[in-house]
């Protein structure tokens, strides 16, 4: 296994001996990855000055690694042109030939310009990271603790492969430089929204969720790596010259996908939905296990958060729950109904939403939807125990009259999203990441028109015009 991988290495080395000896490379990466962290030490000394004039030293505290996370992504989207450029450029440069040429496997060639795509951006980061730390050590300013930076050096070296692995895999398919620079607006801005979320949830103080985020991008690196060793051909590399947006063809390769060559609505319904369906099998599997760990999860944290302190004030008034559900329903949006289309496009635009998220993360966050709803589903159903309603009458008389049709809906949807980043990520001989990629759409399209939607629609009638009825019956 060794000998294979090594010549992977030469290749690497190869490349990463040429970036350091392009100057035009070198000193801008140097350069900003030298000012900015300095640039951060100015930054939070001032703001450190300014918060303990009122006495809010513990923003100060939160502020400092926050910034060592910011300078440590700095350098990793400044250097990711390397990446950007790692095919496509020595195509343009007419530089590549001589390596496809050479006797190395296809996945050698790609695993060699991934490494040497990865070592710069993690190098400029490392060394960004080092003189913030260094400067706060200068200005006698407290460091964040170690497990602490531990954290953000996983969290930052994570986020450069995601990066990298990402861009390799526009590099590889993308026919110019400056198509490979405006798709990586698709993987710089996901990220910098993440980073956003993440300095959100460094300011809580909870580090266990960015461990888990560390956990997801390991799984979306990988997911990437297949994606791209799948696609990875070379004779298409050299033959691809430029690409054509030719809308007959992307409607004819979704039409192909949506119909499942029925050619009528009869056969459309009674074989290719349910070969679909049937399809979807294992994600559906994986999506109604993350639902039940959802609820688990939800159930939990409402348990530990109220351990010590109990229920807030506005739930105590349920001091006699068979009494007070009339007024529970009348105060909750969640259950107090409304009009039936509101409550109907309200799940669809969370399953888009789904959709969308999939599309940049490779199906894994389009699980994020169902198990955000499961979990506080779980998390109500304790509350709902601690104020004396069981947790089965709960979920009978406000979830299971409309929940057993709106929930498999939204797992099957989440299920086709996650089989859709699964695709992306299997070998399809003949076919370019974009054909498959619109494949997996109209799989998607026509799982929500055909099953997903429908089942909504009925979900929404329920929830509105049976669920409170069942609720009243069962309380009264």
């Amino acid at each position: 296994m060794l000998n294979q991988i090594r010549p992977a290495f030469w290749i690497a080395q190869r490349e990463v001996r040429d970036q350091l000896r392009d100057w035009r490379i070198i000193f801008p990466v140097l350069g900003l990855t030298v000012f900015f962290p300095f640039l951060m030490n100015f930054t939070a000394q001032q703001i450190l000055n300014f918060v303990k004039q009122y006495e809010a030293a513990i923003i100060g505290e939160r502020l400092v690694p926050f910034l060592l996370m910011i300078v440590g992504f700095f350098p990793i989207s400044v250097s990711m042109v390397i990446a950007l450029e790692s095919f496509v450029g020595e195509k343009e440069r007419m530089s590549i030939e001589p390596l496809l040429n050479t006797p190395l496997k296809d996945w050698q060639l790609y695993l060699g310009k991934l490494v040497a795509a990865t070592i710069p951006p993690l190098i400029s980061s490392y060394l960004g990271m080092t003189t913030y730390i260094a400067g706060l050590a200068l200005q006698r300013i407290v460091l964040p603790e170690p497990d602490l930076m531990a954290l953000i050096l996983v969290l930052t070296t994570v986020q450069a492969v995601v990066m990298v692995a990402g861009a390799v895999v526009v590099s590889s398919q993308a026919t110019s430089v400056r198509a490979a620079n405006l798709l990586a607006s698709f993987i710089i801005i996901p990220m910098a929204l993440l980073i956003q979320a993440e300095s959100i949830i460094m300011f809580w103080g909870d580090y266990r969720i960015l461990w888990m985020i560390v956990v997801g991008l390991l799984a979306l690196t990988v997911l990437f790596m297949r994606v791209g060793l799948a696609h990875f051909q070379r004779e298409e590399l050299l033959g691809r010259e430029i690409d054509v947006l030719n809308f007959k063809w992307v409607a004819r390769v979704f039409w192909s996908s949506f119909s499942g060559d029925a050619h009528s609505l009869k056969a459309w319904y009674w074989v290719a939905v349910p070969r679909a369906v049937r399809a979807l099998g294992k994600p559906m599997v994986v999506m109604t296990g993350l639902a039940l760990v959802g609820i688990g999860l939800g159930y939990g944290l409402v348990a530990q958060y109220t351990q010590a302190g109990g229920l807030p004030d506005q739930f105590r008034v349920l001091q006699n729950p068979h009494a007070q559900v009339e007024g529970l329903l009348r105060e909750w949006p969640l259950f107090s109904g409304g009009p039936v289309l509101d409550i109907w496009w309200r799940n669809i635009r969370a399953l888009l939403i789904g959709m969308a998220l999939g599309g940049i993360s490779m199906g894994i966050l389009g699980t994020l939807p169902l198990f955000a709803t499961m979990t506080v589903l779980g998390g109500l159903a304790n509350i709902m125990a601690q104020v004396g309603v069981p947790v089965w009458a709960y979920l009978t008389g406000f979830i299971l009259p409309h929940g057993i049709l709106e929930v498999p809906a939204a797992i099957l949807a989440s299920a086709a999203v996650l089989q859709a980043g699964a695709i992306l990520a299997t070998p399809t001989p003949g076919k370019t990441v974009g054909e498959v990629w619109i494949t997996a759409i109209g799989e998607w399209t026509k799982i929500m028109i055909a099953v997903v939607i429908p089942l909504l629609l009925v979900a929404a009638g329920l929830e509105v015009w049976v669920t409170p009825r069942i609720a009243f019956l069962l309380f009264k």
